[in-house]
C-alpha cells in the first residue's frame, strides 16, 4: 500500500507525519497530494467529511509556500469559525519542522484589529470564514491580490449557508493565475458555478461515488407520530447506554428546546446553535470533546465545526430541507474508518423524503421500530450487570467489609445479586414496564410473543439472539455480523439487526438458521473464552442494525419520570433535573451518564 514517502512529500513534512502517527494515507490524500505537488493546476476533489481532506491540501500547500517571504500566498476559506480554527491548528502541526511559516485564522466573534495585526506581521497562509474575510478586504486590512493558492474547503456547505456572493466577491480580489483547489462532499449546482467561473480546466478526483454517503455509516429510520418524536428520541438513547451522539434539529429554537428537555430528564446533553455566544459555544464543544456531554443537539450550521472521530450515532430529530445537508449530517459519524449509525425519526408524511435521500446517497435505509419498554429494560439490565462486573475495586472499602458482611450475613449469593441489581434496575423497570408502542401504524407490528432467553426454539419468522461479546471485545456491528456469518457459515444477508453494546450484543436471523446457530455456539470458544448464544425474549429486536429489518409490536401506556435530585446544569450539560414525561405516573432517580460505563 502507498505510504506517505511515495507521495513526494519533503523530509520536514514526513517528520511531522511520523509525529502525528499517520501511517497510511487516506484515499483522498493518496489521489490529491501527488497531483498538487507535481503540477500547478486547479483541482476539484469530492470526498466525504472525515476522510482526511485537510492533510490532502495542507501538506502540498505548506511544501509549495515560500517561507522566506512574508507575503500572503495561500488563502483557505471554510464555512465556520470552529472549522477555521481546526484547519489552522492542523496546518501548524504539519508545519512544525518548517521555519518561518505563519498560519493565521480570521473569523467572526474575535477582535478584527488583533487579526489584522497578525496578518500584517507576515502570514503566508490565511484561513478564514467568508464573512470576516470579506469584511477585512473591505477595510483593506488584508491583501490577497498576490496569493498563489486558494482553497475552498467544504465548498458545498459554504454555499448552502448563503456565502455564494461573498465567495464570488473574495475570489474577484485574487489573481487569475493562481491555483484553486475546491474540496467538497457533494457537487450541487452552486459549486459547479463556482468551479466554472473561477477555475480553469480543473482536474477532478472522487473518493467513492459522487454525492454518495460514507460506506462506514448505516442509515436507519423510525416512523412515529408527530407528538412522539421526543419520547422516541429518549428510547433510542436508552437503547444505546454508551451513546456519544449529535442530534440535528432544523431551527435554533427546536435545538435549544430539545437540549433543555434532555437535561431536565437527566441526560448529559448540550445545545449548539447560532444564538450562543462564542464563549458558550467553546464551552459546549470542549465538554463534548471530553465526553462530558454525550448528546449534543445542534443546528446544521453550528455543527460544521464538529471534528470528533468517535461519534457513535447521528440522530436526525428532524430531516433537513436539502438532501446534501443530510450527507453532511451523517458524515459526523463513521469517521476515520470506524463504523457509525445515522438514525432518522420521521412521520408518515415524511417517508417520501427517505426514498429521495436513498437515491442521492446511493445507500438503502433500514426501517426500524422504536424499541419497546421491555426491550430497553433487557438491554439496560445486561449493561448494569457488566458495569458491576467491570468496576475497579476501591481498596478503601476494605476496612468497612466486616461491618458490611455482617449486614449481608443472612443473604445467600443469588439473593444478594438480585438485590444489588434491583437497586438501580427497579426504577428503570417501573418507568418502562407496560409502556405504549410509539411506532406509527406503518412502522409495522406482529403478533409474535416475547420468549424468555433459552426458551422454546422458534420455528418461523425472525429470531432474536443474545451473544456475550461486545465492544470491549473489539466488535462493532459490521465486524460482529461478519464473525457470526463466517463462524456459522451463513450468507451475507442471513444475519441482520446486529446491535452491539459494551459487553454483549443482539442479532437476528430467520428461524431456519436457529438450530444451526445454537449448535455452532454450543461449547464454542474464542481464545479460550466461551462465546454463548441464546434465543432472546425479544424476537422483533428493535434499535438494532446490520441488515434487514423485521416488524414487531410494543404495548401499554407510557409513564413519565422525574429526577429525585437537582444539580446545576445549563445547555452545555449543567442544569437542574426536572419532570418530563411520555405520559402518566413518574419515577424518581437521577440519570448518571457522565462515564460510558454508567448504567444510564
Amino acid at each position: 500500500m502507498t505510504k506517505f514517502e511515495a507521495l513526494g512529500l519533503q523530509k520536514s513534512l514526513l517528520d511531522a507525519v511520523t509525529d502525528l502517527g499517520f501511517e497510511t494515507p487516506s484515499e483522498v490524500q493518496e489521489k490529491a497530494i501527488p497531483i498538487l505537488l507535481e503540477q500547478e493546476t486547479d483541482l476539484v476533489a469530492l470526498a466525504q467529511t472525515g476522510t482526511g481532506k485537510t492533510a490532502a491540501f495542507g501538506f502540498p500547500l505548506i511544501q509549495k509556500i515560500q517561507s522566506d517571504s512574508r507575503t500572503t500566498q495561500g488563502l483557505i476559506l471554510s464555512p465556520t469559525r470552529e472549522l477555521c480554527l481546526q484547519i489552522t491548528n492542523e496546518l501548524k502541526l504539519y508545519a512544525k519542522y518548517e521555519k518561518n511559516i505563519n498560519v493565521v485564522a480570521i473569523y467572526g466573534g474575535a477582535s478584527i484589529t488583533d487579526q489584522a495585526k497578525q496578518v500584517k506581521r507576515g502570514a503566508q497562509i490565511v484561513v478564514a470564514t467568508p464573512g470576516r474575510m470579506k469584511d477585512m478586504i473591505g477595510r483593506r486590512l488584508v491583501d490577497i491580490s498576490k496569493i498563489d493558492y486558494c482553497i475552498l474547503d467544504e465548498a458545498d456547505e459554504m454555499l448552502n449557508m448563503g456565502f455564494f456572493e461573498d465567495i464570488k466577491d473574495i475570489l474577484s480580489n485574487t489573481p487569475k493565475e493562481k491555483s484553486t483547489w475546491l474540496f467538497s462532499a457533494t457537487m450541487p449546482k452552486e459549486v459547479s458555478v463556482i468551479a466554472k467561473k473561477f477555475m480553469h480546466n480543473p482536474k477532478e478526483i472522487t473518493v467513492g461515488d459522487k454525492n454518495s454517503g460514507a460506506t462506514t455509516v448505516q442509515h436507519e429510520y423510525y416512523v412515529v407520530g408527530g407528538r412522539d418524536r421526543y419520547p422516541a428520541l429518549k428510547r433510542l438513547a436508552d437503547t444505546n447506554p454508551d451513546i456519544f451522539s449529535v442530534i440535528f434539529c432544523r431551527t435554533k429554537r427546536d435545538t435549544q428546546k430539545v437540549a433543555e428537555k434532555l437535561i431536565e430528564d437527566g441526560y448529559n446533553a448540550g445545545a449548539l446553535h447560532g444564538d450562543l455566544s462564542q464563549n458558550q459555544r467553546d464551552l459546549v464543544m470542549n465538554s463534548f470533546r471530553k465526553k462530558q456531554i454525550q448528546m449534543l443537539v445542534a443546528t446544521d450550521v453550528a455543527a460544521r465545526g464538529i471534528d470528533v472521530d468517535d461519534i457513535t450515532h447521528v440522530i436526525n430529530y428532524q430531516l433537513p430541507d436539502e438532501i446534501e445537508t443530510y450527507t453532511h449530517r451523517s458524515g459526523r459519524t463513521g469517521r476515520a474508518g470506524k463504523s457509525g449509525i445515522s438514525m432518522v425519526i420521521v412521520t408518515r408524511s415524511e417517508l417520501r423524503k427517505i426514498k429521495s435521500i436513498e437515491n442521492k446517497i446511493k445507500q438503502k435505509f433500514l426501517q426500524k421500530t422504536i424499541p419497546t419498554g421491555i426491550e430497553i429494560c433487557e438491554i439496560q439490565l445486561y449493561h448494569l450487570a457488566n458495569k458491576i462486573k467491570e468496576t475497579e475495586i476501591n481498596e478503601e472499602v476494605e476496612s468497612y467489609l466486616p461491618a458490611i458482611n455482617d449486614v449481608f450475613k443472612d443473604l445467600d449469593r443469588e439473593e444478594l445479586i438480585k438485590k444489588i441489581i434491583s437497586v438501580e434496575f427497579t426504577r428503570f423497570f417501573n418507568y418502562y414496564n407496560k409502556t405504549r408502542d410509539l411506532n406509527s401504524a406503518d412502522a409495522g407490528s406482529s403478533g409474535e410473543r416475547h420468549r424468555e432467553r433459552g426458551g422454546d426454539v422458534p420455528t418461523s419468522g425472525s429470531v432474536r439472539y443474545f451473544i456475550n461479546v461486545g465492544e470491549k471485545d473489539g466488535y462493532d456491528w459490521m465486524s460482529l455480523k461478519d464473525f457470526i456469518r463466517d463462524t456459522v457459515g451463513l450468507d451475507k444477508d442471513d444475519v441482520f439487526k446486529v446491535d452491539v453494546k459494551e459487553s454483549f450484543s443482539f442479532f437476528n436471523t430467520d428461524a431456519e438458521a436457529t438450530e444451526k446457530i445454537l449448535a455452532t455456539f454450543t461449547e464454542f470458544k474464542v481464545d479460550g473464552r466461551f462465546v454463548n448464544v441464546e434465543v432472546s425474549k425479544n424476537p422483533g429486536g428493535g434499535g438494532g442494525r446490520g441488515g434487514r429489518d423485521r416488524k414487531r409490536s410494543g404495548g401499554g401506556k407510557d409513564r413519565s419520570r422525574s429526577s429525585s435530585r437537582s444539580r446545576d446544569r445549563n445547555s452545555s450539560g449543567k442544569g437542574r433535573d426536572r419532570k418530563s414525561s411520555e405520559g402518566g405516573a413518574t419515577y424518581s432517580g437521577k440519570r448518571r451518564s457522565k462515564r460510558k460505563s454508567d448504567f444510564f
